[in-house]
């Protein structure tokens, strides 16, 4: 059993409970519950920090073009991005997909939720700056760019599936977690943070070298390589080990907009 906070749809309360480690069960005020059963609302406050090419299989991935100008070298330092407040979404709510697009990417992720404020923290201390583990879809329109992360493409509404809970970080490894995704119940990746570039504490003690992170913030420790692609009417789970699981199905965008007058 894990300590989890949480947040419900309708609630203004954040709530402490526990979770099996299967991550199917909520154990509330001495009552059980399923996940699938209830109404989810994201469990985070802060400001989204998305991660690029932290997973060792991305940069074999791109070869040699990483050689290329502008650049001439791989990346020396953390390349990251912001997945604003309108990408935010909750355990069960549908993933839009746009107009004219057939698939998304799924962008498994184990995101580190900040517990105080976080600025030039050694590698040695980072993790004392942790509340804890939440898991996002960092969902992303499959796209060419590497090392300037398209807004169109990564920050629409609805791409950042957020929950169900934030997992206390107590216990927790965040180095060596297994991570799957799963598309209609079929394994579609498996990886483990232990294949990082940058260790979570060396993530954090690197970015913190510039900014501020403050209570509530999240970083994202980066997405494996060759993520799977999803289609409208699929369902997608991600699974961290320790963490639970994060459920949503990808709906057309025109549907979930049909009949509202903006």
């Amino acid at each position: 059993m894990s300590k989890v906070i949480f947040k419900l749809k309708g609630s203004h309360l954040i709530h402490a409970g526990e979770a099996n480690m299967g991550g199917n069960i909520l154990h509330l005020e001495g009552e059980s519950y399923e996940v699938q059963k209830l109404l989810w609302d994201a469990p985070v406050s802060g400001t989204i920090y998305g991660t690029l090419l932290n997973y060792k299989g991305e940069l074999e991935n791109l070869g040699d073009i990483v050689k290329e100008a502008p650049y001439n070298n791989p990346p020396k330092a953390p390349i990251l991005y912001i997945k604003p407040i309108n990408t935010i979404t909750s355990f069960g709510m549908p993933i839009p997909i746009p107009e004219g697009e057939l698939q998304l990417e799924m962008g498994a992720a184990l995101a580190v939720v900040f517990g105080r404020t976080a600025t030039r923290v050694s590698e040695a201390q980072a993790l004392e700056y942790v509340e804890g583990y939440t898991i996002i879809n960092d969902v992303t329109i499959p796209h060419e760019s590497v090392y300037r992360p398209a807004v169109k493409y990564k920050a629409r509404d609805g791409f950042c599936p957020v929950g169900p809970w934030i997992v206390e970080k107590k216990g927790i490894n965040p180095d060596a977690l297994t991570i799957k995704v799963f598309i209609n119940n079929q394994l579609k990746q498996e990886n483990s943070t232990v294949n990082l570039i940058r260790s979570v504490s060396r993530l954090i003690s690197e970015v913190t070298e510039f900014m501020t992170f403050h209570k509530g913030d999240i970083l994202l420790v980066g997405v494996p390589e060759n993520p799977p692609l999803a289609s409208a009417g699929d369902h997608v789970r991600i699974e961290i080990e320790g963490i639970g699981s994060l459920e949503n199905t990808i709906v057309k965008e025109t549907e979930l907009t049909a009949g509202v007058k903006l």
